[in-house]
């Protein structure tokens, strides 16, 4: 009798230490697959995210597509990511910051889908200059360089707006020179591309209303 009751005692600490290694596997089991879950739920999160935040884009340039429908159906306008483009030749001769008639009677036209579509959305619209690759500086034209003839073509455009009708709350002018091209500046057809306005709708901010205010004061 000593003698199983000795082997009893010597056997009792092997399984406590057997219970708590399987607690412990057990344990960290539990632990894994909670941690797998929750990787699982985040990455279900982000991918449902996606999917409402590009849903979102196509309703809005679904949305954009029908308010513009006639100038892009006449071709007078390009609709590409959310970015109306119009020919630089389509507003200016070249070099000069005059808006044509042509060009004029176009941003006409644009004011009231724009306006519609922008107080539907409370956003406002960036009205962008750019530029070909071909330096005017040292020139005899009156601009320094194509920052400067840039930055007043989008003032003339965003003037041209608001006279037309456009809140100055609405609108605001930025500049590129000759930065983000839209094809390469070797031959006079990319160049001719390149030297394009566009206008995007983007989100309202407070420090978008200053500029909006100062576009639309007199030269």
């Amino acid at each position: 009798m000593e003698d199983i009751d000795a082997g009893m005692e010597q056997t009792a600490p092997v399984w406590a230490a057997f219970g708590d290694l399987m607690s412990g596997l057990l344990g960290a089991f539990v632990l894994l697959l909670v941690g797998v879950l929750v990787v699982q739920m985040q990455m279900a999160t982000h991918l449902e995210d996606e999917v409402k935040k590009r849903q979102v884009e196509e309703q809005r340039r679904m949305t954009l597509e029908r308010a513009l429908a006639v100038p892009l159906a006449s071709g007078r306008i390009t609709l590409v990511n959310g970015r109306i483009g119009i020919s630089g030749r389509v507003l200016f001769a070249q070099n000069s910051d005059q808006l044509q008639s042509e060009g004029r009677q176009l941003l006409s036209s644009l004011v009231k889908p724009l306006q519609s579509y922008l107080t539907a959305r409370n956003e406002m619209l960036m009205v962008s200059g750019f530029t070909d690759n071909k330096s005017i500086r040292g020139g005899s034209g009156q601009f320094e360089d194509n920052w400067e003839l840039s930055a007043q073509r989008a003032l003339t455009v965003t003037r041209a707006l608001i006279d037309e009708g456009m809140p100055s709350s609405m609108v605001f002018a930025a500049a590129f020179g000759a930065e983000q091209p839209i094809a390469p500046n070797v031959d006079e057809k990319g160049r001719a591309q390149n030297r394009r306005v566009e206008m995007a709708p983007v989100p309202r901010a407070n420090n978008t209303s200053a500029v909006a205010t100062a576009a639309s004061a007199p030269q």
